[in-house]
């Protein structure tokens, strides 16, 4: 098996926190502002082995978990237990655990929905935010984005925020709409496990498809249907290019051979209970924060910042050019900088 220390990431540490055992991988001064990498779907603190580095370099104490039901984390049996309330509980813990005050949550796709959630449960444990890729959308209704339904949805559809999104979104997408797949039954958790080292391959590509190009897609082929074509053939040649080195594709797929992909999802399947929980919260981010979005990524739009500046009075934004979805692994420098930027501006060491 790989070792994780061939790939640069630091030891792993374990953490107990909100009755769970978390592995962690930290670096740079004890001393410096706290800086906590949280991961997307599928991915794993290892998602972030480019980013660590460059920010214990420039002297910020970094942290990046496998968060819950991933990697060397414990992965608990219920649906439950992947709602906002346990993973933000984590967090958290993990603060409690390191001694940490308060910490900059920088999150990149689902790590990016929690990032958001931090400062409007636990602002007195945010010093601020870094959304990659994942713009802050209120009450969980990030698929149902002007941006992203646009044609899709039925004449006279608007989205309600006091209307469950999953219902909602039933109303516009197809059945094979990922999270809707997710919702539906295990078929997703079956079609991501029968090959994991295809379901990485497959997945995490760049220059797959221009943003502009995409939009001009006929609308049954913006479903965001990802996860249908595992189970049919392996075309012969992918589109785009790979992100993962050999030994990094290794990697993801040996971890996921052994975990499942299905606490993982487990994490779409609290989105119902996540939108109830913050109904009563005011949906307003009172840090200082930076949206970084890629230009090219159909998934998480840069047209979804759109708005985000009424919700976020301290907002920074900015765009990577041709980029994807996968940014901290498809433009790591161009990352790097923007991060470590924006953090000695406003969180000087």
């Amino acid at each position: 098996m790989l070792n994780i220390q061939e790939v640069t990431m630091p030891p792993v540490g374990y953490v107990e926190t909100n009755g769970i055992r978390m592995a962690v991988y930290e670096a740079g001064p004890q001393t410096g502002p706290a800086v906590v990498l949280l991961h997307g779907f599928p991915e794993l603190a290892y998602s972030w082995r480019r980013q660590i580095p460059a920010l214990a370099a420039a002297g910020y104490r970094v942290i990046a978990p496998d968060l819950r039901g991933y990697g060397l984390t414990d992965r608990p049996d219920r649906v439950e237990d992947y709602d906002l309330a346990h993973l933000l509980g984590d967090l958290i813990g993990l603060l409690d655990a390191r001694g940490i005050e308060k910490a900059v949550w920088v999150g990149h796709d689902w790590g990016g929905l929690l990032a958001w959630q931090l400062p409007l449960f636990y602002p007195e444990r945010t010093a601020g935010v870094v959304g990659v890729n994942t713009p802050f959308v209120p009450h969980w209704m990030v698929w149902l984005h002007p941006d992203h339904i646009g044609d899709l949805a039925p004449e006279g559809f608007a989205p309600d925020p006091q209307r469950d999104p999953i219902e909602q979104m039933r109303e516009v997408y197809s059945p094979d709409m990922y999270v809707l797949m997710f919702h539906n039954d295990d078929v997703g958790d079956r079609l991501m496990a029968l090959d994991p080292r295809r379901t990485f391959r497959s997945a995490m590509r760049g220059n797959m498809i221009s943003a502009s190009d995409y939009k001009k897609l006929p609308p049954e082929y913006r479903q965001m249907a990802l996860f249908v074509p595992l189970g049919r053939p392996e075309p012969a040649e992918l589109p785009g290019r790979s992100l993962l080195a050999p030994e990094e594709l290794d990697f993801y797929a040996e971890t996921f051979a052994r975990t499942g992909f299905t606490s993982a999802i487990n994490w779409y399947r609290n989105v119902s209970r996540n939108w109830q929980a913050g109904l009563d919260v005011e949906q307003v981010v009172r840090v200082p924060s930076l949206m970084i979005s890629a230009a090219d990524d159909v998934i998480l739009t840069p047209g979804m910042t759109d708005g985000m500046k009424a919700h976020i009075p301290d907002l920074e934004m900015q765009t990577i050019a041709d980029c994807g979805h996968w940014t901290p692994q498809h433009k790591p420098a161009e990352l790097n900088e923007a991060i470590t930027g924006w953090l000695q501006r406003r969180f000087p060491v």
